[in-house]
């Protein structure tokens, strides 16, 4: 190869390395999901890339800002209304607006999390927290998540900062508390199983009563029925005796009892003993005076 070929060679590979890192700084891409932002020696630029591949003045550098949802956890200390201490750990979703993407990194930069929302969500956390008692911040967590996460998204709107969610995934109290609050537990529930036995053993007595109550008026009631009865078969027997003799009242009469006594008469005269000694028939005076009455008359 001559001096000449060469030396164009060498010019050639230059122009290409140039090129190549010409296009290098002055080709940027932007990844989907966040926002390009444009400074010029430091200065930010009022213009703002969307997601894709771009071109750009090789003095210009491309700051990306995170459009996307984020999740950071957080822990903090915090105490109740009743002056309890409380060790909290939980985590928030967030994620910032396009449109505000440029001002947010004027104002604050790539870190506005640490600088911004962070302090203000600890801030946040504890005066929610203050609240409540210790007892109730455990039944309350849903409503302690709910209030922490309006109060810190009133103030992060204006920067463009959208809060999700803040989520409070553990409270932890000291030793302490939490030997006091089990033993309460275990009394209550001394106190709620002595309360169940008292409530069992008055209902036992209770149904005790009632069966022989019961059973009292099912005797009561048996002894009314059997003296109903005796009453009533004697009433039917004492009128059914009564109905009796006054049919056989009814039925007597003069011929009946004379009739009844000539079948009992064994044929003999009644005797009385004289003054003799002897012994003399009674005679039916009546017949005789029947008799001598018919004489008298014929």
């Amino acid at each position: 190869m001559s001096r000449k070929a060469r030396k164009i060679l060498i010019i050639g590979a230059v122009a290409v390395i140039l090129v190549v890192i010409l296009f290098s700084l002055c080709a940027t891409q932007v990844p989907t999901g966040y926002t390009g932002i444009v400074t010029t020696f430091g200065r930010v630029e009022d213009v703002t890339l969307e997601a894709g591949f771009h071109v750009k003045s090789p003095f210009q550098k491309i700051v990306l800002m995170d459009n996307r949802e984020q999740k950071k956890s957080f822990s903090t200390e915090a105490f109740s209304s009743d002056i309890q201490q409380v060790d909290i750990t939980g985590s928030i979703n967030f994620s910032i607006n396009k449109a505000t993407a440029m001002t947010l990194f004027k104002e604050v930069g790539t870190d506005y999390f640490n600088k911004l929302v962070s302090p203000r969500m600890l801030e946040n956390t504890k005066s929610v927290f203050s609240q409540y008692t210790a007892e109730n911040l455990v039944a309350n967590r849903d409503k302690l998540s709910t209030s922490i996460r309006d109060n810190l998204s009133n103030e992060m709107v204006g920067y463009g900062i959208n809060i999700i969610s803040v989520s409070i995934e553990n409270i932890d109290f000291t030793d302490a508390f939490t030997d006091a609050v089990e033993a309460k537990q275990v009394a209550a529930q001394k106190k709620l199983q002595a309360e169940i036995e008292q409530q069992q053993r008055t209902m036992e007595t209770q149904q005790q009563a009632e069966r022989a109550r019961i059973q009292a008026e099912a005797e009561a009631a048996v002894q009314k029925i059997n003296a109903d009865a005796a009453a009533y078969a004697t009433r039917v027997k004492s009128e059914a005796e009564a109905e009796a003799n006054k049919l056989i009242a009814e039925s007597v009469t003069k011929d009946l009892i004379d009739y009844q006594e000539v079948l009992a008469w064994d044929g003999k005269l009644p005797e009385i003993v004289s003054g003799s000694g002897a012994v003399l028939p009674i005679l039916n005076m009546n017949a005789a005076e029947d008799s001598g009455a018919g004489t008298g008359e014929n």
